[in-house]
């Protein structure tokens, strides 16, 4: 039998007392099955190379539309025309263990679709290692939540919210795209934060311990220099440049200094270019294309920023202004500072202390020196006020002083006011 399939066959189609096949008129190949009990299958018919014919499961008409069943059917039977097996590809595809679905599938597209899609797949790669051998099929909630309790056991609640839902994500794409059945994690909610409770920032010793460490580390290496060089002369080789004649030894105190006075995030940081430095109006733009808000947002360059900013660049001297402001090697992106990160915390004793604390202490010192939460949201660009909320706690002089206008304002008599007037009436 021939018709076009589409919605108007299925709703007025009738089981028979033997199953019976349609292919539709307009697509060769694409046919629908109609079983006695009135349960109606997509499939698609093709030939391989040596002529043998098969046929392809699409999907049952309860879950996919004519449509996409149609859609399924072109990808199939344009495989064929390339010589490969539909079946085959659908069956390597279903086999693929997480390692290779990211390496070979989801990298690319989230790299496409999504913003910061690369370090998403690091993360993934990173916190769940063991489970990058398995079949999709293999990774299991257990698992997860056995993953899951050991990482809020340490203390990292925000990791293991943020890391699952990444892998969540990742899987449900892999059963969007027929990879797996069922996403085991689909119905695994977030473990509920106390966003307040969260805040890591420096206290004042802190950050004059980071500092101190900052600028020991730099006289470090200006000491390793200064014997190098004295090496060369001794032997009348060319010596390197001098690291006294310059403010930084590399770009770690720069951008830290950056970092602890603008708030900008990491990722900011890594992709702040000199074309985005206005030092004339003294401001910094961070671009929507690379901002995690999508949002351009403008940052004041404070004096410190200003001068650190300055100096860096004349030490650098950069001929291109589309030239990142602190490049990685080979002068593209700079990917990471783990190792000089965690080296320059041991140095300064500080603990518990991310990269990203310092947004949290540039917010932090603001709120404490009475800086309204608007503006601390407008500077941190943040896409919701609720998320600048998290700092309220931090102004308790500016909560204090709001609800003793109540006393000031209000009519109602208090009362150590209540028992002066009655001594004065006795």
């Amino acid at each position: 039998m021939k018709a076009k399939i589409g919605s108007r066959l299925l709703r007025g189609i009738k089981p028979k007392s033997t199953r019976y096949d349609v292919h539709d008129e307009d697509l060769k190949g694409f046919v629908l099955r109609v079983e006695p009990s009135g349960a109606k299958t997509f499939y698609c018919k093709y030939r391989l190379i040596s002529g043998k014919q098969r046929m392809q499961k699409l999907g049952s008409a309860s879950v996919l539309t004519c449509e996409q069943a149609r859609d399924n059917a072109k990808q199939a039977l344009a495989l064929a025309a390339q010589g490969k097996d539909p079946t085959e590809v659908k069956r390597r595809a279903r086999a693929h263990t997480l390692k290779s679905f990211l390496d070979e599938e989801y990298e690319t597209w989230i790299t496409t679709h999504k913003r910061g899609g690369k370090d998403t797949v690091q993360r993934i790669r990173a916190d769940f290692a063991e489970l990058l051998p398995k079949k999709l099929h293999e990774v299991t909630r257990w698992q997860i939540e056995k993953w899951r309790s050991k990482v809020i056991a340490a203390g990292h609640l925000a990791t293991a919210n943020r890391s699952m839902t990444y892998l969540k994500a990742c899987l449900e794409r892999a059963r969007e795209w027929e990879h797996l059945d069922v996403n085991p994690l689909a119905d695994l909610k977030r473990v509920k934060e106390d966003s307040s409770a969260n805040i890591r920032y420096l206290s004042g010793e802190e950050e004059a311990r980071l500092v101190a460490a900052l600028d020991a580390r730099q006289e470090r290496q200006r000491q390793e220099r200064d014997r190098h060089n004295a090496w060369c002369r001794e032997r009348g080789y060319q010596e390197w440049p001098d690291l006294r004649a310059v403010a930084y030894t590399n770009r770690m105190k720069p951008m830290v200094v950056l970092s602890l006075n603008t708030g900008m995030r990491q990722g900011e940081v890594f992709n702040l270019k000199w074309q985005d430095c206005d030092f004339q109006q003294g401001d910094i733009t961070v671009s929507g294309a690379t901002a995690k808000s999508g949002r351009t947002r403008h940052v004041p360059m404070n004096s410190t920023v200003r001068e650190t900013l300055s100096a860096w660049r004349e030490q650098v001297n950069p001929a291109d202004p589309s030239a990142f402001v602190f490049p990685g090697a080979n002068r593209t992106r700079l990917d990471n500072v783990k190792t000089s990160w965690a080296n320059l915390l041991k140095e300064a004793g500080i603990t518990v202390f991310r990269w990203h604390d310092m947004r949290h202490t540039f917010a932090s010192r603001l709120v404490m020196g009475g800086v309204d939460l608007y503006i601390v949201s407008r500077l941190l660009g943040h896409s919701s006020f609720q998320m600048t909320q998290r700092y309220a706690h931090l102004a308790p002089r500016q909560m204090q002083d709001a609800v003793e206008k109540l006393v000031r304002e209000s009519n109602v008599i208090s009362l150590s006011e209540a028992a002066s007037a009655r001594g004065r009436r006795g």
